[in-house]
């Protein structure tokens, strides 16, 4: 049985992680501000600790018998402009303890083609037509996700860790049917269908990520996920 500790696994990514990886029989430590199971009620073999991200020693702790550490937390409210901070110090924690490190990123870190830049440095959102009285949370959240991959990309130790870029259309507002199939992209290009859409539900996309970290493959790179 791996030990996971997932941070901010009370919302969308998160929640489906925990919910996978506990339906797989694996143990899971769920750290956010909320200790609160779901609405449908606790799950077996998962364990809630109420903590503040911001305080090194809470997360030190949450993380101290983990075999694999997830990230799926958000630049919003309170990590607002800190979130980058806060993604280092569990980095660091993880490389420190030798665990693997999952973090869940956004779509604008992923590439168009090899040549081109990241969505995020294409002016992201305007042409995937996001209204403009949205833009700029928008492309704020975005951009300090991306700042995270590419403190990862810059590390020079030996720290185990992957980043996962969900498609464009992939929350709660769209969180689709459980169908248990899905693509992984390595390379960090966008992954569109037939149609050109870039979607992946909730429920897939936690099957994508405990596949991943059952394979037990060191990776250290950029995963894109989508249909």
């Amino acid at each position: 049985m791996t030990t996971i500790t997932v941070f901010g696994g009370t919302g969308y990514a998160g929640g489906h992680i925990v919910a996978e990886a506990a339906r797989r029989g694996h143990r899971v430590i769920v750290a956010s501000r909320s200790a609160q199971p779901p609405a449908e009620g606790a799950l077996e073999n998962v364990e809630y600790r109420a903590i503040d991200v911001r305080n090194d020693a809470q997360v030190a702790a949450a993380m101290a018998e983990a075999d694999v550490v997830v990230s799926a937390l958000s630049p919003r409210g309170a990590l607002d402009g800190v979130l980058g901070e806060v993604d280092r110090t569990i980095a660091d924690l993880a490389r420190d303890k030798g665990a693997r490190l999952f973090v869940v990123g956004g779509f604008s870190s992923l590439r168009r083609s090899p040549d081109s830049p990241r969505v995020i440095d294409e002016g992201f959102g305007r042409a995937e037509g996001v209204p403009e009285e949205m833009m700029a949370a928008l492309v704020s959240e975005a951009t300090q996700m991306n700042d995270i991959l590419l403190a990862l990309l810059d590390r020079d130790d030996d720290l185990d860790w992957v980043f996962l870029s969900p498609g464009m259309e992939f929350g709660a507002h769209v969180p689709g049917d459980a169908t248990g199939r899905y693509r992984v992209g390595t390379d960090g290009l966008v992954l569109a269908d037939e149609n050109g859409r870039t979607v992946i539900g909730g429920a897939d996309f936690a099957t994508a990520v405990l596949d991943e970290i059952e394979s037990d493959a060191p990776r250290r790179g950029h995963l894109a996920i989508a249909y």
